[in-house]
């Protein structure tokens, strides 16, 4: 459903052009490739540019059966724009011409019930990520301490001033090793690099592999890491190493590993090197405009402040991984339940 819109009309412009009616199906025909084929229903009246076309279904085709089916076949959209003109797009004869199976409309209203359910429980999941995420801000801004020495919020027990430390000195940053690409493999020993440090915040996507190494203690990742990707387009993301499947993995260069330090807990030091606290301090060392990189001594030089007992870094580490992963758990569900959409639109569609 479109619920909003940056462009509006004057009134003189609503005088000269069609206004169509809430609830009508529009389809875009250009505009990008990722674009053509999208589909949305107007929740409120609105006119469209030269890029969209607007589709009113019959009396005896259900609305949301119609743009599920026109969801359904958006690569067929995709694929005559990409094969019939130079600028992939869709014309309004294409869409005119295009064939519509459907069933008797009592089928058509149940098989719409049963989809918008669905819709219906991914957006309940998707509004308490988005609630449990800005609950996590937050709590990132009020459970750590300022200059003042003190959060504003903090676990009951707990009253001792918090102290400042270079990262350098509570997760020395340790960098990778220069892995040949001649001697990637499609088996082996994974290698996290740059690519596989997800803006999710998880370690993952399409790994590279090598052979198993001698001496291979200064690069491999423990299981729970906290890596850093330092150049490229994703420069200061920090993601975590969840090592299920594999005896060993191997750090790429350019990726940091922030490494513990027995008086430091990690799941604390895994929560503040993804904070808004790191950003600030990582964005005043990138260089605008320029490819974006940082280096170890940059980031072992940033300045946080933390509590004094293990204890209380222990409470906050914990907690922060309880809410990561109840996000992670809304995230999978929202991922389960889209696998379970997109497999009864193919089998219920034709």
């Amino acid at each position: 459903m479109i619920k909003s819109a940056t462009e509006f009309l004057t009134y003189e412009g609503i005088k000269q052009l069609k206004i169509l009616p809430e609830n009508t199906i529009v389809l875009a025909m250009y505009g990008g490739f990722n674009q053509i084929g999208r589909t949305g229903i107007l929740g409120f009246p609105a006119t469209i540019n030269q890029a969209l076309v607007a589709l009113t279904p019959h009396k005896n085709i259900n609305q949301f059966f119609a743009q599920s089916y026109l969801n359904r076949h958006i690569i067929d959209w995709r694929r005559v724009a990409a094969s019939s003109r130079k600028d992939p797009n869709i014309t309004k004869e294409d869409v005119e011409k295009s064939e519509f199976s459907f069933g008797s409309l009592e089928e058509q209203n149940r098989i719409s019930k049963l989809i918008s359910r669905l819709d219906h429980t991914i957006t309940l999941h998707e509004e308490k990520k988005r609630q449990l995420e800005r609950l996590k801000s937050a709590l990132l801004q009020k459970m750590f301490a300022d200059e003042s020495g003190y959060p504003v919020v903090r676990f009951e027990g707990f009253s001792d001033e918090w102290e400042e430390r270079k990262l350098g000195d509570i997760a020395p940053l340790r960098g990778g090793f220069a892995f040949k690409s001649s001697k990637f493999r499609n088996t082996g020993v994974p290698i996290v690099r740059i690519s596989n440090i997800l803006s999710s915040g998880e370690v993952g996507g399409d790994f590279a592999y090598y052979d198993e190494q001698d001496k291979d203690d200064k690069y491999i990742l423990p299981d729970k890491s906290a890596v850093l990707a330092m150049s490229g387009a994703t420069t200061g993301k920090v993601a975590i190493l969840s090592q299920t499947d594999y005896d060993k993995v191997y750090q790429n260069q350019r990726v940091g590993y922030f490494q513990p330090v027995d008086y430091i807990d990690y799941g604390f030091i895994s929560t503040i090197v993804r904070s808004e606290l790191f950003m600030m301090q990582l964005e005043s060392v990138l260089v605008s405009g320029a490819q974006p990189n940082v280096s170890s001594e940059e980031i072992d030089s940033f300045n946080f402040m933390i509590p004094i007992l293990v204890q209380e870094q222990q409470k906050i580490g914990q907690f922060f991984k309880q809410l990561d992963d109840t996000i992670a758990l809304h995230q999978q569900k929202i991922n389960n339940i889209n696998s379970v959409k997109k497999s009864l639109l193919q089998k219920m569609f034709i």
